[in-house]
């Protein structure tokens, strides 16, 4: 029986799962599973989505890495899908592609004043912190008073990173630019604005009391803004909001106003309009009540002067050449992973991940997506592409014809190496490459 051949474009947690739980549930069947990524380096917002001071999330890596390692998979990084490799070029060489490409830019706030000068998306700024190759070096920080918008994981984060001094983010991979940039920042009030009350909040507890330990920052909360829901007593029933219940009311016991910075959460707040005159100088919101149905607006508005409004209200996905997009939810409309179009299932192309269900869930939860993708793709066998060049080498010769500079596992190991060496003179556990020509050369570096 002649092996399977499967293509997954995108080399982040999703794919990975994906070719892991593959080659597993074919049982003895040979399965041979090429990963191509666009970026030179593998891991996706495992390394270019999450805070550099988030070791315990980072450690995901660990088993990522196990997979890459395992001789399961080859990875080609660097490679565009579109340009270097189209769906045609699938067809040739694979029975079916499995696209995990996931959400990188952000949600649209349709408020007056987004997008004056001062506004930023939380996706470019995190894939600025974390040394994205393809975004600028440098960032605007130039504000004192800053607003982020969104009440998720991502919004704390962006808190996080511009209240932490610098000097707390040198054990971490963080890049020697982002270092000077955080640096050179004259910030001293962070607000956090969430238009839901304490306990309706989407982030997790960790990440809140992570908030609570930064060096020389003071918490700080408002009574007005709690004891107020009537539903909070059922809302504490579930473990993970008591929790969170439990750390913002021994923040609200601290004492505040000797620190240099502060981080204030606001809820019962919903963004209304950014003020000012082509350039961000205030947040207007409103402050917003429970009802039986969800919450509605008070009528009562207030100003904040802030320099700087930072939106994380979530992360949307891009279009995917050739395969059918659903602009509204931001994803490839599928049923359980199989690419459908018009109501009719496209014969061999399945999605995973974000591309599937949307920007929702942990990590972790794409493993889950992942399973059910396989299951149904290893199902549909009957209707798998017939590749005319299966060959594994086919596919190298292809790219190489093409003169793509792609970048293979062993290219990562060497660059992965690089970036630890250059850590470990300064005791930090490393320095990340920036530059996308840098890092090619590193890895192919022969």
């Amino acid at each position: 029986m002649a092996p399977i051949r499967i293509a997954i474009v995108g080399a982040g947690p999703a794919g990975i799962y994906a070719a892991d739980i593959l080659k597993k549930a074919a049982g003895d069947r040979e399965v041979s599973i090429d990963l191509f990524e666009a970026l030179p380096a593998p891991y996706g917002l495992v390394r270019y989505g999450v805070a550099p001071d988030h070791p315990r999330i980072k450690a995901i890596i660990n088993a990522l890495r196990e997979v890459l390692e395992s001789g399961v998979v080859r990875l080609f990084g660097n490679v565009h899908f579109g340009t270097d490799v189209t769906l045609d070029d699938f067809k040739r060489h694979y029975n079916a592609v499995i696209f995990s490409t996931g959400a990188s830019k952000d949600a649209p706030l349709e408020i007056e004043g987004i997008d004056f000068d001062g506004s930023y998306g939380a996706a470019d700024f995190v894939s600025w912190y974390d040394g994205h190759p393809d975004v600028p070096r440098e960032w605007p920080l130039e504000a004192k008073e800053i607003a982020v918008i969104g009440n998720g994981n991502v919004a704390l984060d962006v808190a996080r990173v511009l209240a932490k001094h610098p000097e707390d983010l040198m054990p971490t991979e963080v890049p020697d630019n982002v270092l000077e940039g955080l640096k050179a920042s004259p910030v001293t009030d962070v607000h956090v604005f969430g238009r839901r009350g304490p306990l309706g909040v989407k982030f997790t507890p960790l990440e809140l009391r992570e908030l609570g330990d930064l060096n020389d920052v003071d918490m700080v909360l408002y009574d007005e803004d709690f004891d107020i829901d009537p539903g909070e007593e059922e809302q504490k029933k579930n473990k993970q909001i008591l929790v969170i219940s439990r750390i913002l009311g021994k923040w609200r016991e601290r004492e505040t106003g000797t620190a240099s910075r502060r981080l204030h959460l606001h809820f019962w707040s919903r963004p209304e309009a950014v003020l000012g005159d082509g350039r961000v100088e205030a947040l207007r919101v409103e402050r917003t009540r429970p009802v039986e149905e969800g919450l509605e607006g008070t009528g009562e508005f207030r100003e904040f002067p802030v320099q700087a409004v930072y939106r994380a209200v979530g992360y949307y996905s891009s279009p995917v050449d050739g395969v059918p997009f659903d602009e509204i939810r931001g994803v490839i409309p599928n049923e359980g992973g199989r690419v459908v179009e018009d109501g009719e299932q496209l014969a061999g192309v399945y999605a995973t991940g974000w591309i599937k269900r949307g920007p929702v869930g942990l990590i972790g939860a794409t493993k889950s997506d992942a399973k059910e993708t396989i299951e149904n793709l290893l199902s549909d066998e009957a209707g798998w592409w017939q590749p005319a060049a299966p060959e594994e080498d086919a596919v190298t010769a292809l790219l190489a014809e093409r003169g793509v500079q792609f970048t293979d596992i062993g290219g990562w190991a060497k660059l992965d190496a690089h970036e630890v060496s250059l850590g470990e003179p300064h005791g930090r556990e490393r320095i990340k490459v920036v530059p996308r020509e840098e890092m090619i050369r590193i890895s192919r570096d022969s």
